[in-house]
């Protein structure tokens, strides 16, 4: 944990400057919360977004709280980036809200000093070398040059600040739409899939960064689809589904509410095992040489299997991961649904046999004509357009 000595300074809604400590848990917070007004938010009330018949955003009421990362979830079309988008003023709500502090963003006299956000890396003027792009970031909301040097070398830049963006791979531009992020040093800071393009090294530092960030007292908010960095890297989700919300609520109660926690145990003596945990009450079902238990603790497993001299090669507690239960609790949320070559929609496989109704025998392997071995039934993905007989 950081000293008691490690303070920001933040301007309250006065103008007046306060210093605060960094952190909620050192000694002068402790039992002395500061006001709402100095506790930068990200209020959501209601908020709902129409495009034409299409319904994006409907009716979402969140708060994205200081001291913690807040993983910003959903399917593909389940309106995310259009939420990010009003909250910076970028999309106008059919109705409802969204607060910066307690202000629309356009009311900021500078916004960057408020909240920094990272939409769209590719949202720079090619032309443009990074030093001279942040620059102007820095120029149109009063932040010193030097800011702008400080910046580049936290993002890894400083080798390249002189030349021109269009020509950076897409982490380098990343980490460039990140730098803007960072540049006013604002007490939020909200992302739209910012490890995308980057290394593992740069992985791990955007982790890091945004983790410190939030140890810092700033408010932290992710958006991404890979569930694995998100386990890692957030405290609390927010999950939407066809724009609705679906979930506001810690990473451990979202996995524990969308999956199933069970002890897998494994012995030489499998039956007497189950047995014992019958007689005892205890829910066990079979599972290869394995045996599940749902609603015990691993220790009293143990202690059980202990008593009855039963050997255990195996007593190790299963939980689902973030992906598991994300998907679990958006399956009837997703829009957009993939099929695998043995998955085809109907329609497609009707449209595929011949007249007669029957499905067409493949020549035998090793004639012409024949699939390559380990082809799947049906001929695998693209075997429509590649027979020219169904095709004519």
């Amino acid at each position: 944990m950081l000293s008691a000595d490690v303070r920001t300074v933040v301007r309250s809604r006065s103008g007046d400057r306060r210093t605060r400590c960094a952190l909620s848990g050192t000694p002068e917070m402790r039992g002395h919360r500061p006001p709402l007004s100095v506790l930068y938010m990200i209020e959501s009330e209601g908020l709902t977004k129409r495009y034409g018949d299409k319904l994006a955003v409907d009716g979402l009421t969140f708060t994205v709280r200081p001291g913690i990362v807040t993983g910003f979830l959903g399917p593909n079309g389940a309106g995310k980036s259009t939420t990010m988008r009003m909250m910076l003023d970028l999309d106008h709500p059919t109705s409802g809200q969204v607060r910066i502090d307690g202000r629309h963003y356009r009311q900021l006299s500078n916004p960057l000093a408020h909240i920094g956000a990272l939409l769209d890396a590719k949202a720079v003027h090619g032309g443009r070398s990074a030093f001279n792009h942040l620059l102007c970031l820095a120029q149109s909301n009063g932040i010193p040059r030097a800011r702008v040097h400080e910046v580049l070398d936290t993002v890894g830049l400083t080798g390249v600040a002189k030349k021109r963006s269009n020509g950076f791979s897409l982490g380098m531009g990343q980490r460039l739409g990140i730098a803007g992020a960072l540049l006013g040093d604002p007490e939020i800071l909200m992302f739209d899939e910012p490890v995308n393009g980057l290394d593992p090294e740069g992985i791990h530092w955007i982790r890091n960064l945004m983790r410190g960030l939030a140890a810092q007292g700033r408010t932290v908010f992710v958006s991404s689809h890979l569930m694995s960095e998100m386990a890692l890297t957030a405290d609390h989700l927010i999950v939407i589904g066809q724009g609705r919300l679906l979930a506001d609520t810690s990473m451990a109660q979202f996995i524990r509410e969308n999956s199933r926690a069970y002890v897998r145990m494994r012995s030489p003596e499998r039956e007497r095992l189950l047995d014992v945990l019958r007689d005892a009450g205890h829910p066990a079902s079979p599972a290869g040489e394995a045996v599940e238990v749902d609603g015990v603790s691993a220790a009293d497993l143990g202690e059980l299997a202990a008593r009855h001299r039963i050997v255990l090669h195996e007593l190790s507690p299963q939980q689902a991961s973030l992906e598991e239960a994300f998907m679990q609790l958006t399956a009837g949320s997703v829009e957009y649904h993939a099929h695998s070559a043995e998955q085809r929609p109907m329609t497609e496989q009707r449209s595929a046999a011949p007249e007669d109704g029957l499905p067409e025998a493949p020549p035998p392997p090793g004639t012409p004509g024949a699939p390559p071995p380990g082809t799947p039934p049906g001929g695998g993905w693209g075997a429509g357009w590649r027979n020219p007989k169904r095709r004519s």
